[in-house]
């Protein structure tokens, strides 16, 4: 579902992915594990195309994404890719509601039918009680299941977490790694995960471990 191929990229001198090979499999969950300044948020980076390799090949859902245009790429990374990241980025003036409708709003869906689908994806993470309270009315977990909801909106093929609990106390950190494997057994939904956790990684489906940009 996620192909990579001799991903490489540089930031002025330093060279931080050096040829890069991976494959991710439809409904897996995959940990990319490694000590900081491996290259794993770089390569997440490039993984959800928020930023483009100096040289390789990624192919996401049959997709060739390095030939498309900036537009189609944008339109595709709303339609495809989920994100998730550690400090949920969530916007504080919209409600969980809003801020859930927000992907699919920018994917020009009518109003109505993005409310119905946000207020669906936020009863099924157990949050239909939370709806109209803004981020700062909710708790840590809280506002990752939210985060977590509005990845999910546009049924997207991979969703793609960085550290997703790394601010999260341990309970919570354990019922949002519990919801990962919950989505992966009744959406099929695929996750790449980021993380330093050890615990989540142990029980991910694979691990692809990376020190110094390279595959280990």
């Amino acid at each position: 579902m996620i192909t990579a191929k001799g991903i490489t990229k540089s930031f002025g001198a330093l060279q931080v992915l050096k040829g890069i090979d991976l494959e991710i499999n439809r409904g897996e969950v995959v940990s990319i594990v490694g000590p900081s300044g491996a290259g794993k948020t770089t390569l997440l980076q490039i993984l959800g195309t928020l930023d483009a390799p100096d040289s390789g090949s990624l192919s996401i859902n049959g997709i060739d994404v390095r030939q498309l245009s900036e537009s189609k790429l944008s339109a595709f990374r709303n339609q495809n890719i989920g994100f998730v990241f550690q400090f949920h980025q969530l916007l504080p003036e919209f409600t969980a509601l809003e801020n859930v409708m927000i992907p699919a709003l920018i994917a020009q869906e009518k109003r109505s039918v993005a409310e119905e689908r946000a207020k669906e994806m936020l009863d099924f993470l157990r949050l239909s009680d939370r709806m109209t309270h803004k981020p700062a009315e909710l708790s840590g977990g809280e506002k990752q299941r939210v985060a977590v909801a509005r990845a999910l909106i546009n049924h997207p093929a991979v969703i793609l977490a960085d550290e997703p609990s790394g601010s999260l106390d341990t309970q919570h950190k354990e019922e949002l790694h519990a919801l990962f494997f919950e989505l992966r057994d009744k959406m099929n939904q695929t996750f790449v995960i980021v993380t330093h956790d050890e615990q989540l990684a142990t029980h991910t489906d694979r691990t692809i471990h990376i020190k110094d940009g390279k595959v280990i």
